[in-house]
Order: C-alpha cells, then structure tokens, then sequence
C-alpha cells in the first residue's frame, strides 16, 4: 500500500455508496426502452449540463490535461476554451432538430435526413469509438492511477472498477448513469480545486507568489495559451480542433445521450450551455497544476508526464483529503465509462437489432441492452491492457479522435445545413472517409503502426504522419474534414436532391436560421444566454493569451 488508511477508507466507502446510488436511482427503469435508454426524456437542464460535463471529464482528462500541461504548458487548455463554442452550435443548431423529431440515437437522426444505410454506417462507427476511445483508455487510465497508490496489478484495478460501474449501469440506464454524473461532477471538481490550492501554496514556501516569478521557473512559454508554431499553434487549432468537436460534442452518442433525454426544447438548449460555463474551470483545475508540477516536482517526474498528478497528491494533500481527491478520480472514471456503456446499449438495441427485427418486444430490446454492456466492457477491458502502447493519454486519445471524426463532422455539419446534401453523398464520405482514416491510423499511431510496420533500432514505432511529415494530429483531422467535405459536395451534385419533405424535417432552411427562426424571448432565451457564453470566452482569452 501507498495510500493511507483513512484515504482507502473514503475511497471504498465512495465506490460502494454511488455503486448503491445509482443502482437505487435506476430502479423500475428497465421497464421499458424509453425510461432505460432516455430516461423516460424527463432530464432537466441543471442534470444535462453536469452530466455532460461528467461524462467528458474522465480520468483520461484529469491525468491527461495535468500531463500535457507539465510538457506542453496552459496551450493544452484549449481544448476546454474552444469546447463552449461546440456546446453552443449543440445548443442552437443540433438540439433542435433531436428533440423536434423525438429521436432516440444519432445514428436514427441520420435515418431521416440521409437514409437507413447512413444510420447502419454511423451506429458500426458509434460503437468502435465508444469501445476504444470513451471505454477503452478511460479504463487504462484510471487503472495506472489506482496502480499508483495501491499495489494491484493492472489488470485487477481495471476488473475492480469496471464490475462497480457495469452494476449500476446495466441495472439503472441512463437515469442511474445522470444522477451518479451529476454527484461525480462535484466531487471531481471539488478534487481537482484542492490539487491546484494545495499546489499554489506550495509555490508560495518555495518563494514563487506571483504569475511572473512563476513565468520565469517556468518552461519558456509554459504560460501560454496560444502559440504560433508546432502542433498546437493557433492556426492548427482554429482549423482541427473543431473538426473534433463538432463529431464529440454534436453528434457522439456518448455525450449527446444527455440532450436527448430532455425534458423540454429548452432543456435541450440550455443543458449544454451550462455545461460550457463549467468548461471554464479546468484550465485552472487540471492545466494549471501540471506546470505547477513541472516546478515543484520535475526531478521525480522526469520523463514520465503521465504521473504529473498522481506525484501531486502524493507530495502535497494532506490525509483524508487525498482520499477525497482519488474518490474523484475513480468518480471521472465511472461516469465516462458509464455513460459509454449506456450510449453502446442503445445504439445496438435501437439501431441494430430493432432495425433488423422490428418486432422484438420492448423488455427484450432492455434485456440485448445489458448484455451489449458486459459484453462491450469485456472486449474493452483487453483492449485497454494495451494502454500503455498509446504514448501519451489526452494526445493519444485526440489522435484517435482526429482520424475518425472528419466523416462524421462532415455528414452532420454540411447535413443540416445544407439542404442539396444527399443519400448517396453520406454513405461515400462515411465509408471512404472511415477508410481513409483507418489507413492514417495504422501508419501514425504507435500502438498500431508498430504491429504493422515494425519499430525502428532505438524500439521507437514508425511514424511517418507526425515525425516524417509533419503534419500534428489536429491538422490531419483538417485535411480529412476538407477530403471528406469534397467528396460529400461533389457526390451531391452528381445525384439526385433530397425531397422537400426530407429537408424540412431535419435540415435548417438556411445557415442562420437557427438563430432567426423566432423572436428573442427574454434574457434566458437560449440564443442570449450563448452570446453571454461566447463573451466569457472571449474575455478569458483576452486576460491569459
């Protein structure tokens, strides 16, 4: 053991009480498909926002965002900046249309705008993204931390959490995955505002208590949130992040669960801007402590950024403390594996099997929905013992993202948008464009070109995107995006257009239309409460650029 009693203490009391939580929350819910799968659509605005805000910080973020900050500096940050602006193109331009056509998965929104053949695609493509991307390395990451602090093999602390979270999650649906996120989302940030108070007192002892002597301990431009050049200069991201964004915040099912389940329209808007006024905090919370690390530990960190945090709460909270910061750890983990799982179920029972066998009962349709999650957390407890293959945790997880969001990002931005978009042009950019992505990943990242392509003498796997030509990871995601935007538009001119009835339903009549379709209804209206969202951003980067 390297954890203290009381810590462990907190630890297994927290695992045990939002086990038995979400299990008491999520009960009668598997009923029926709607109360399993969308919550009975009864999700409030003050839910959704947490839950979504839960559901995107995992243990990948927290160890990844303060590991990145250690090499890279704030610059990682904006990724949680640039995430409001997602949230609110979900909130005006997405939400709509999901909840006006009471749709239960995206791939079903695709049914209606493009055909049945998108809506397969686009479920296969779910499924492996929540597989090896929300499950997978969330797992891997929160096994290296409990690792950490107890001596367990991997595989056993992967095995230990992942059968807590499959009970309450198979048992409970969403309304057990929500209400666990939302009790998640506190602690976890409650937790990570310790590291980075605990941490600037530290500062202070070693004489560092202001931003500018802080700036001169410091790597050289640690501090900055923007960059001119290498893989996060400010053009690179402008161009790549949202290419990211648009498929991981407007049409993953994995995050976009949560707005499905609204309530009402304005739930459905106002859920995820909330959700982007929490985004604010993490460059504080998680960014932040890693160059705090960097200062105070880089002689036990060395080489090793992925242990940036754990080194943190090792060297500088106190008892009890410590247990509550881990309880939240394992608190990020939970959620986004949960949420995953959940968003899996449905996308199997709704659109593989009922789609298959439209005649399946209701109680059968929830009872393939639990299996699906045990089944689905088997194959990605395997995948993620390869965790340690991914290099770093938030590029390696980014770096999958970017090669298999530009299909996505392209049929659903230019869909409803662009009422010419057609059928025929979606199933083209949806299975060449996943081609053309798949190909890039096995060449550029290590845990796959390796296999395929050999490692170099110093046991290095062959890169040739990122190393040989250069191209950061968020830039490949922009020529992919472009490659995929081409062929959707050129395909759409060479067939025939879709019916007016067609576009009606799921297409905007014109780019702007979300946000003139009616008038402004007060301050809270959700158009106003976004341009107070965007002003906040704005001003933020202004005072830390």
């Amino acid at each position: 053991m390297h954890i203290h009693w009381i810590d462990l203490t907190i630890i297994i009391v927290y695992l045990l009480g939002i086990t038995g939580i979400g299990c008491f929350s999520g009960r009668h819910q598997a009923d029926s498909s709607s109360e399993y799968f969308l919550a009975a659509r009864s999700l409030r605005w003050p839910v959704i926002g947490l839950a979504l805000f839960a559901t995107n910080i995992s243990t990948v973020h927290l160890i990844g965002l303060a590991s990145s900050g250690y090499s890279d500096g704030m610059v990682i940050g904006n990724f949680e900046w640039m995430a409001p602006f997602l949230l609110v193109l979900l909130g005006l331009v997405f939400a709509p249309f999901y909840f006006r056509t009471k749709i239960a998965t995206l791939p079903e929104y695709l049914e209606g705008r493009y055909g049945p053949a998108s809506r397969t695609i686009l479920a296969f493509m779910a499924i492996i993204a929540a597989l090896f991307i929300h499950i997978g390395v969330t797992l891997y990451a929160g096994a290296v931390m409990f690792q950490s602090f107890v001596e367990i093999d991997i595989l056993w602390s992967i095995l230990i959490v992942s059968a807590l979270t499959l009970a309450y999650t198979a048992l409970g649906g969403l309304k057990a995955v929500v209400v666990t996120e939302s009790i998640q989302t506190v602690l976890l940030l409650l937790g990570a505002a310790s590291v980075t108070v605990f941490g600037i007192l530290a500062l202070g002892e070693r004489g560092i208590d202001s931003l500018e002597t802080l700036r001169e301990a410091a790597r050289p431009n640690q501090l900055s949130m923007i960059r001119t050049d290498g893989e996060f200069a400010w053009y690179v991201m402008l161009l790549g992040y949202p290419v990211l964004g648009i498929w991981y915040w407007c049409s993953d099912q994995t995050i976009v669960q949560r707005v499905l389940g609204a309530e009402t329209e304005r739930d459905a808007q106002i859920g995820p801007l909330f959700a982007g006024i929490i985004k604010v905090l993490p460059v504080f919370f998680m960014v932040l402590p890693g160059v705090i690390g960097y200062v105070l530990f880089q002689d036990q960190i060395a080489d090793n950024p992925d242990q940036t945090l754990i080194v943190m709460i090792q060297e500088l909270l106190p008892v009890g403390i410590r247990g509550l910061v881990i309880a939240g750890l394992l608190a990020a983990l939970m959620s986004t594996v949960a949420g995953a799982l959940n968003s899996t179920a449905t996308l199997v029972s709704m659109d593989l099997v009922k789609r298959i066998r439209p005649q399946t009962a209701d109680h059968t349709l929830v009872r393939i929905g639990q299996v699906t999650v045990a089944v689905v957390l088997a194959i990605a407890i395997a995948w993620s013992t390869q965790g340690e293959r991914f290099g770093g945790i938030f590029k390696g997880i980014n770096q999958m993202i970017s090669v298999l969001a530009p299909p996505i990002s392209a049929v659903f931005i230019w869909g409803v948008l662009w009422k010419r978009a057609t059928s025929q042009a979606a199933i083209c950019t949806l299975v060449l464009g996943f081609l053309l992505g798949a190909a890039v990943f096995c060449v550029d990242f290590p845990a796959v070109s390796g296999f395929f392509l050999g490692y170099q003498e110093n046991g290095d796997p062959t890169r040739l995107f990122t190393k040989e030509w250069g191209i950061p990871f968020m830039m490949q995601a922009w020529w992919l995006f472009l490659t995929c935007s081409i062929i959707l538009v050129m395909v759409s001119l060479m067939t025939p257009p879709p019916s007016e009835e067609q576009v009606q339903r799921y297409c905007w009549s014109s780019p702007l239309a979300s946000i003139t379709e009616k008038p402004i209804e007060g301050v809270g209206d959700p158009r106003v409460l976004s341009i107070g969202l965007c002003l906040v951003i704005g001003s933020l980067y202004y005072i830390f650029a």
